[in-house]
């Protein structure tokens, strides 16, 4: 049950900063570590996990019991807000999108799958780069194959700060591996300093409340 001191924020998140989050193979267990790391004043982050349909409510609901901040699985059209983490829903890709009032929500699209994948990282990536810009920061943790690889270069190139995950503490480093060939990721750390590099540029000498 939500308590009042986890209600997210109703502000407009443009100014700050957005995080971005994309892992496959052992994703579920490094998203959790990297969301306790979490105070439940974050910038608002976009999740992609490559995961069935029927799991990726159940998966939001267990981090939302766990967790400082709010997490949820993203709806078509909600707002953007700091304080919650949005879980792309295994049926469609997750994108950002830009509202003429000036805030942001979430986007569900069913279009194909890429890279085999639906929800897939380099289609929420590749919207992070066109719509946040240098206000994203990108995040790619263990997986098999190369997406996400391509989005985080997207990303560096509009000037997020972009992060992947070492091989040492990857179950397969396989996207990481990839982005780190590309010269996607501006720093490549191990996943128990995910979080510490990610609030160091998302909220650099900002509370952090816990």
């Amino acid at each position: 049950m939500q308590t009042a001191t986890r209600t997210p924020s109703s502000g407009h998140v443009p100014g700050g900063r957005i995080i971005f989050i994309g892992a496959s193979t052992g994703g579920t267990e490094a998203i959790k570590h990297v969301l306790l790391g979490m105070p439940k004043n974050s910038p608002p982050i976009l999740i992609v996990q490559h995961m069935p349909e029927m799991f990726t409510g159940a998966f939001a609901r267990r981090l939302d019991g766990l967790c400082a901040l709010r997490v949820k699985e993203a709806e078509n059209g909600e707002a953007v807000v700091p304080g919650t983490a949005y879980i792309a829903p295994g049926h469609s890709h997750l994108l950002i999108r830009r509202v003429p009032a000036g805030g942001l929500q979430c986007e569900l699209s069913r279009a194909d799958p890429v890279n085999r994948h639906r929800p897939s990282v380099d289609v929420l990536f590749s919207a992070a780069a066109e719509v946040a810009g240098a206000a994203a920061l990108g995040v790619l943790l263990t997986g098999m194959g190369k997406d996400g690889a391509r989005g985080l270069l997207e990303m560096r190139r509009a000037g997020a700060w972009t992060i992947a995950q070492d091989a040492g503490s990857c179950v397969v480093y396989g996207m990481p591996r990839e982005a780190a060939i590309i010269g996607a990721a501006c720093e490549i750390v191990p996943l128990d300093d995910v979080a510490q590099h990610v609030l160091r540029q998302a909220m650099p000498g900002g509370a952090r409340d816990a």
